[in-house]
Parts: structure tokens; sequence; C-alpha cells
């Protein structure tokens, strides 16, 4: 790519404003740069205010008005990294082709291009049917906010594109495991840990044995994973711990392994009767699987790619979820992985290439001209 052009520095300004999840203003500040961008075009803003502590989300329409369903682009705004990341670990910088900053890849650099060519069908007046794209704020933690607005631009929609980032070497997602997240808590009995250990009946021990349970449920047979990857409990060295809790991380195939796994967790029962475990939570995301439909999806935005000059293929069932989940799930053809290419989602090695900004912006200009 040329040095001369204007996409690294262009999308450099909303990496250099940081929007992790939790962080309202920040994320407010990029659907503002979002709004700006568009300001004086034939597009329609939409602007949704946020809730129970986070951003704003942003609704644009564009294309002709006919009746028919649209096309919708979908990405998030927020990101994983916390204010202070680019003044420290992870600064906004160029080398060679890639560029380095905190959310570029995941996914600020496909929502970036995704806009770009958005605004270039909107000014063209080339699309067939209504365009619309919803930027959300907070997809990271599973869009509790959003799903809902999710799912009905879905309804209303004749296909669903994502720019969650490409896979090994610009690959596209059509399939992604659902994911479901529990949490246990467990109560048993206080007692001094020295005089009257015998009194006691230790959560955390209780919380032991149900960790091994729950991570003996994994099947890679199955393509069935359960993880646990946080934990606390206890109140003092010398007490036998009256209090535990542990999080559940789970991801499936299918929605009947979603069923079945959901039931399996929330059903968990302890191993001391003198012990209390209760469990919450449930199927987060449901399992988004490669239909005929997507299929055929797949296969037209093979074709635009071979036009553009490059093979476009897609990767196996992947095990991060994302909003096209909740679209695919409706039966609604949905394409994922359509954003920036590079690696290091959610590390501090996070970078985007600056070589396949232009021709995943073809790509994405070929399918709302197409669909």
């Amino acid at each position: 790519m040329s040095t001369t052009d204007p996409s690294p520095a262009a999308l450099s300004v909303w990496i250099a404003l940081e929007s992790p999840t939790n962080h309202a203003p920040g994320v407010n500040g990029m659907m503002d740069l979002v709004a700006n961008e568009v300001a004086g075009l034939p597009i329609a803003v939409e602007r949704i205010p946020g809730r129970d502590g986070l951003g704003d989300a942003l609704i644009l329409r564009a294309g002709l008005d006919n009746g028919e369903k649209a096309v919708a682009l979908m990405s998030h705004l927020d990101t994983v990294h916390p204010v202070g990341t680019s003044a420290k670990d992870l600064p906004v910088r160029i080398d060679g082709d890639r560029l380095y900053g905190p959310g570029v890849y995941d996914m600020k650099g496909g929502a970036w291009l995704a806009l770009q060519a958005f605004k270039d069908v909107a000014k063209a007046g080339s699309a067939k049917r209504p365009l619309t794209f919803l930027f959300t704020p907070d997809e990271e933690i599973g869009s509790p906010t959003t799903r809902s607005v999710i799912e009905d631009i879905g309804r209303q929609s004749r296909a669903v594109l994502v720019t969650e980032p490409a896979r090994e070497g610009g690959k596209i997602v059509t399939a992604r495991k659902g994911v479901g997240r529990f949490e246990v808590k467990i109560e048993g009995r206080p007692s001094h840990s020295g005089s009257r250990h015998a009194d006691g009946r230790s959560a955390i021990r209780e919380a032991a044995h149900q960790i091994l349970a729950v991570e003996g449920m994994t099947d890679y047979s199955r393509g069935i994973t359960t993880s646990v990857a946080l934990v606390g409990g206890g109140t003092a060295a010398n007490v036998i711990p009256q209090h535990a809790w542990f999080s559940v991380d789970l991801r499936v195939t299918s929605l009947a392994d979603g069923v079945a796994m959901e039931n399996l967790i929330l059903g968990l029962k302890p191993r001391d009767p003198d012990v209390k475990v209760t469990v919450s939570g449930g199927m987060n995301r449901p399992p988004y699987e490669k239909s005929a439909d997507v299929a055929s999806l797949f296969e037209m935005a093979r074709g635009i790619a071979a036009g553009i000059g490059f093979e476009l293929q897609d990767c196996p069932m992947t095990g991060g979820g994302s909003d096209g989940n909740f679209t695919a799930a409706l039966g609604v053809p949905t394409l994922d992985g359509l954003g920036i290419d590079g690696d290091g989602a959610h590390t501090l090695g996070e970078y985007a290439l600056i070589s396949s900004i232009t021709p995943r912006r073809a790509l994405i200009k070929g399918l709302l001209e197409t669909i």
C-alpha cells in the first residue's frame, strides 16, 4: 500500500480514542466520530441512548426505500483494553504493514473500513435495497443492552454482514459456537478453623469439587468446552469459609447441545448435603451454524472477492461468539469476520494489516451493491 494512503492516519484517530465497554464517555466519543463522518451525506442517523451505565448505539440508514428487506452491517465500537493502554502498553504506531493500537483488530479497523464502503455506496446510490449500519457499545460483554436491537434489525434484513476481524490470513467466518455464561454461588457453614474445625462446612472445598465437575464436562469430540476462569471466596485465614463463587464459560456447536449443557450446569447439586449451591445464567449467544443460505451468501462473497483480485476462504466453526450469532440463529443469512486482517485480539500485541484495508473495503462495497 502506498505511504500516501490516508487510511492509516484516519483509522489511527479512531484507535487513539480509547473506548472500553465500561467507559461510556469513550464509547460515546466513538459514536460521535461516526455521526460526524456521515454528516451532510444521504445517510439518516438514529442515536439510541445507552443504559445501565453503558454507551449509546447508533443506526445509519441509506439506500433505496423500495420496500425490500435491507442489507445490514454490524460493528461494535467497544474494546477490552482499559483507558491508558495506548499511553503505556500499546501505543498507536505503524511498523511496516502493521498498524498497532488497542482495538485496531477487534474491531475498530473493520468498523472503519466498513463505514467507508457504506459511505461510498450511499453517495453513489448503487445499492439495490435499503442499507442499515448498526454500531453497538457492548459486544465485548455479550451485548446485554443491544441484543433486542440487533435481532430487530436482523429480522428486517435480507442478509447481515458483521465486521469482526478476519481469521487466519483473511478468512471470513460462516459459523460460530454458541456461548453460555453462568455464576455458581456456594454457601457453607463458618467456624473457627482451629478450635471448631469439625463444625464448619467449607464453601471453598465444595467449590473445588464443583469446579472439577464442570471442567470435566468438556467434550472435544462434540465441540463442547467448559471453563472456570474466575473464582473467589473465604473470609479470613482462620475461618472455615462460608461463601465461595466461580464463573463458568460454556461453548457448544449446536442448539441441542446448548439446551442439554445449560440444564446440566443449572442442575449442579452439592456434594456435601450441608452446603447450598446456587447456579444462575444460561446460554448468552446461540450457535451460528453454516446453513445453506449462509453457504450461498459466502459463494457470492467469494465471487466478488475474485473480481477484486483475491481468493476468499472461510474458516471452520470458531469458538468465539459475536453479534452474528444472534442474527444467524434467526435464520438470517449472516457473514462474519469481514473486518480487517491482523492478529493479537485482546492482547498488548494487537495489530491490523494496512494492506488488507483496500481489498476488504471493496469486498463490503461489492456485497452492499450485489445482495
